[in-house]
């Protein structure tokens, strides 16, 4: 008793005053390492690829495999948080993620660096949707919890795109293992310092968790994942190899889905994904998450292959980008109440292309101009379509299902990500393998040619052992053909933006915020602010309804009425 006695004293403390603040900054410094693990490594591929020796597809796999593995667990984790405490997956979650760091630094074949950041992906997925649900509980106003949003994924982009910057300097100045280094002293801060200050809080514990669902969708978004991904090493949509994960994975979650829709306490509400807003935003978070991760991958090597650039010159030509999507997240709270969320994806989207047409103008030579303009755009319009879709996304769901909401959000950021690097790659290969057909004609040896088919690095590699004319030709072949296949990228790329924005248009045109829902509750009739009908109510007062966060997928309480309720942890409406 006594324990929940404590929970519920922290959690209303950290829900009033600037306490709540606090908070804010240890879940921003929580997502900023697990954002910041998805990138690090991107710009010591090459180093990770001289030292291990993988094969190409075990290279794909030691890149994908945090994305993927936290992909698959972030339902469970979002879920499991719900019933147990967000609050406690979240340190669990600190704990494994630096003892998974520890064993990436050290070590010494592929095998176990792909184990290591399959294990990184656990820890991630415990942590990401717990800093969203505790964020959400600890801000039940709207515009304060759209700010709060806003630097949550500001963060977020920072941690990805300082990402190269940072890994670029260790890489330089010391070996990639050091990537992994700098998790172990920041996650052995933030786990005492997050069990002083974190609130507990639950959603509603009515019930048992669904185990048998929660593994399902684990093992469905793995199979999507995981059949996704080998089409883009070269197997083939229509291989067993791509077809069974594929077909398997999403029959899981076609059953997941009709087991929630049964059972009485389901781990998701699925009627969230009725609402157009909800299931928009979700969609949108996709799309721009496959533009983004797999463009960004390819960008690196361009910088680094095609324009000789260091690892840590590389990490600083991405920091315009950083600094205008720390620019959006800032500035995102205001932009959402003045153009609303339609407005804000859509031209967020369609920023976002413009920038992606943009850098089809660069070749074999460094534009630093037009690099730098690029994306400082491509970066303000990503993450002012990412602030919109999350903002739409978690206020659109009942407070006691915030963890499964931002379990949703989170899968989609990382099943977008995933599929990014396996979707653009493989465009990326299938535009460049053509462009080394002609090698043998120049004398070039068909072992040679396709080896150098696999990438732009091995294709240098390849040329330096070979030496000579027949090296050169090899190199500058392999180099056109890398820049044709990045153009092609970009073009497709844009595409996928473009339909992003079409997409965007099935959000509400404004930002619902009424004072009521917004602001303290002052009427003159001196009426509680759940009594008042919300925007576009035609039933008027709900006195004799069901509480809305009891309701699955109805519209949130107010969050006057919210206060009390959410200092208990259950995310219920006081009666």
């Amino acid at each position: 008793m006594s324990g929940t006695t404590t929970a519920r004293a922290r959690l209303r403390a950290a829900a009033d005053g600037a306490n709540r603040w606090v908070v804010l900054v240890v879940l921003c410094l929580s997502l900023l390492l697990v954002a910041l693990d998805a990138t690090v490594l991107h710009v010591a591929v090459p180093a990770v690829t001289e030292d291990l020796r993988p094969s190409a597809v075990g290279l794909l796999w030691i890149v994908d495999a945090y994305p993927l593995v936290c992909a698959s667990l972030l339902i469970l984790f979002g879920t499991l948080g719900d019933r147990v405490g967000r609050r406690r997956v979240l340190l669990l979650g600190y704990a494994l993620f630096g003892v998974a760091s520890a064993v990436a630094a050290m070590a010494d074949s592929a095998g176990v660096l792909i184990a290591a950041r399959a294990l990184l992906g656990v820890g991630g997925a415990m942590i990401m949707p717990a800093t969203l649900s505790i964020l959400r509980q600890v801000f039940p106003d709207r515009r304060e919890r759209a700010v709060a949003i806003g630097v949550w994924s500001a963060v977020a982009a920072v941690g990805a795109a300082t990402g190269p910057v940072i890994g670029g300097f260790l890489v330089e100045h010391f070996w990639w293992g050091s990537v992994f280094l700098i998790n172990i002293p920041l996650m052995a801060l933030l786990l005492p310092v997050g069990r002083l200050l974190l609130p507990e809080s639950r959603g509603s514990d009515d019930g048992p968790w669904d185990v048998l669902g929660a593994l399902m969708a684990a093992a469905g978004v793995l199979g999507v994942v995981l059949g996704v991904k080998r089409a883009g090493t070269g197997e083939g949509v229509l291989g067993p190899a791509t077809l069974a994960p594929l077909l398997i994975g999403a029959a899981l979650l076609v059953a997941f889905a009709r087991r929630q829709k049964r059972r009485t306490h389901p781990l998701i509400d699925m009627g969230m994904f009725a609402r157009p807003a909800f299931s928009t935003a979700v969609g949108c978070i996709v799309l721009a998450m496959l533009a983004l991760v797999g463009l960004e991958l390819i960008a690196v090597q361009y910088l680094q292959l095609v324009l000789g650039l260091s690892p840590l010159e590389t990490g600083l030509r991405l920091l315009p980008l950083t600094f205008a999507a720390m620019a959006a997240g800032a500035t995102g709270s205001y932009t959402l109440r003045r153009v609303g969320p339609r407005r804000m994806v859509g031209l967020g989207f369609v920023l976002t292309a413009v920038a992606v047409l943009m850098l089809t103008v660069m070749g074999q030579h460094d534009r630093p101009g037009l690099l730098t303009v690029s994306f400082v755009v491509l970066g303000f319009g990503l993450q002012s379509t990412l602030f919109g879709a999350y903002e739409s996304m978690l206020s659109e769901a009942p407070a006691d299902r915030a963890g499964g909401a931002a379990a949703i959000g989170e899968t989609s950021y990382q099943l977008g990500a995933g599929m990014g690097i396996a979707l653009l790659g493989s465009v990326m290969n299938a535009a460049y393998t053509p462009g080394l057909a002609r090698l043998p004609e120049a004398g070039v040896p068909a072992s040679a040619g396709a080896a150098a088919s696999h990438s732009l690095g091995e294709a240098y590699q390849v040329a330096a052992r070979l030496g000579g004319p027949l090296g050169g030709v090899l190199r500058s072949t392999a180099r056109h053909a890398f820049i044709h296949g990045l153009h092609v990228t970009l073009l497709v790329s844009a595409a996928l933006l473009l339909l992003g924005a079409l997409a965007a248009l099935r959000l509400p045109r404004v930002m619902e915020c009424p004072p009521p829902l917004c602001e303290p509750d002052d009427s003159p009739d001196g009426r509680r602010a759940a009594e008042v009908p919300e925007a576009g109510d035609s039933r008027g007062h709900r006195g004799h309804e069901a509480p809305a966060a009891d309701r699955p997928g109805a519209l949130l309480p107010l969050p006057g009425a919210r206060r009390a309720a959410e200092a208990t942890g259950s995310g219920r409406t006081a009666r």
